[in-house]
């Protein structure tokens, strides 16, 4: 079937509710494989409630559910026989602020893909994945040293290797830089660079520049009258940043609204 070979991930219709309240509504998109995908836009129009809802991780907030469809190599993530912690495994998640566990630089790697039962050598597993994170360089000779010793960037891939060694198809990434420096954060958008090369990254930012040069595709999101958020624009990167169809994504992304 065509949407298997050439996207990660779809959404039909796809909408989040927080109890009666309806918080992103009516979401279609068709997320290409082994691309990034940014998703911006003004604060509040929930462009973080939707990157947690492709992994579920908005299960974990009472009272939020999920309406539409989904769609992982055509199955719907939101059906009853679907186990939230096997999406979380396909799926992997980068968070704001980095938020290593309180272990050494090895466990952070071991200690997830333990649990998700890898059966493999852990140590060429650890290596492989401080690489893939551009990091193995910077922190093999302190391995048992505690995760908290390193930088804030350093911290940052050190979560995105402990994400790879769990071996997901789709890496989330809820403003991966934010919290960081200038040239922390252009380390960030490198490795992005490399590691489309194996996964596919959707990536949240407020930062326009960094959307337009990280970034294949691009969601621009709004809030309706209804207080609703949803994706008013969905194309490649560069249309949206010169062309835009839509007045409301050019005032955006020009600095004239938001």
């Amino acid at each position: 079937m065509e949407n298997n070979i050439n996207y990660a991930i779809e959404t039909n219709n796809l909408s989040i509710h927080y109890g009666n309240f309806t918080a992103v509504r009516g979401v279609n998109m068709k997320v290409e494989r082994q691309k990034i995908t940014a998703i911006i836009g003004p604060s509040g129009c929930g462009k973080s409630t939707l990157l947690r809802a492709f992994n579920r991780m908005n299960d974990f907030v009472p009272g939020c559910h999920a309406t539409g469809e989904l769609l992982l190599q055509g199955e719907n993530l939101y059906s009853n026989n679907v186990d939230p912690v096997e999406v979380r495994r396909k799926i992997g998640m980068v968070f704001q602020k980095p938020n290593p566990f309180p272990k050494s630089i090895y466990e952070n790697i071991a200690w997830g893909a333990r649990i998700n039962g890898f059966k493999g050598k852990m140590d060429d597993l650890v290596e492989q994945s401080l690489r893939s994170a551009a990091l193995w360089d910077e922190v093999k000779d302190k391995l048992q040293e505690s995760a908290y010793a390193l930088s804030g960037g350093q911290q940052q891939r050190l979560c995105i290797a402990r994400t790879i060694a769990i071996q997901p198809e789709i890496i989330l990434m809820d403003e991966p830089a934010s919290a960081l420096d200038p040239i922390s954060t252009l380390r960030i958008e490198e490795l992005m660079q490399e590691l489309k090369k194996n996964y596919t990254i959707i990536i949240v930012t407020h930062n326009m520049q960094q959307a337009a040069r990280a970034s294949d595709y691009t969601a621009m999101m709004m809030i309706d009258d209804q207080r609703a958020g949803g994706v008013i624009e969905f194309e490649d990167t560069k249309t949206i940043f010169t062309r835009p169809s839509d007045k409301r994504t050019e005032d955006y992304v020009t600095g004239r609204f938001g």
